[in-house]
């Protein structure tokens, strides 16, 4: 193995992670700053407030998007798993 051939088989795994948790992530993100602006604007101090609609929104977007989710995790590991004798060699 050389350094090139790992080098893109960690850049394939990063751009996997990327794209298998990066939805989720920035549901979250964008439901943190909605509510941020909501409290800021009404004045509630309340910290509990983010963490429900937080975790509805990310369960609907796992829902949502789960089947393209694991359609590109078994792609990134059936790929992996295909070329194992290229890895050994």
């Amino acid at each position: 193995m050389t350094v090139e051939f790992i080098r893109e088989l960690s850049g394939q795994a990063i751009r996997t992670l990327l794209l298998a948790a990066g939805p989720a992530l920035l549901v979250s993100l964008a439901v943190g700053l909605v509510i941020s602006f909501f409290q800021a604007i009404t004045q509630i101090q309340e910290f509990t407030l983010t963490f429900v609609p937080k975790i509805v929104a990310v369960f609907l977007c796992l829902f949502i998007l789960l089947p393209w989710i694991s359609s590109v995790l078994i792609s990134f590991t059936k790929n992996l798993i295909e070329n194992i004798p290229v890895y050994v060699r």
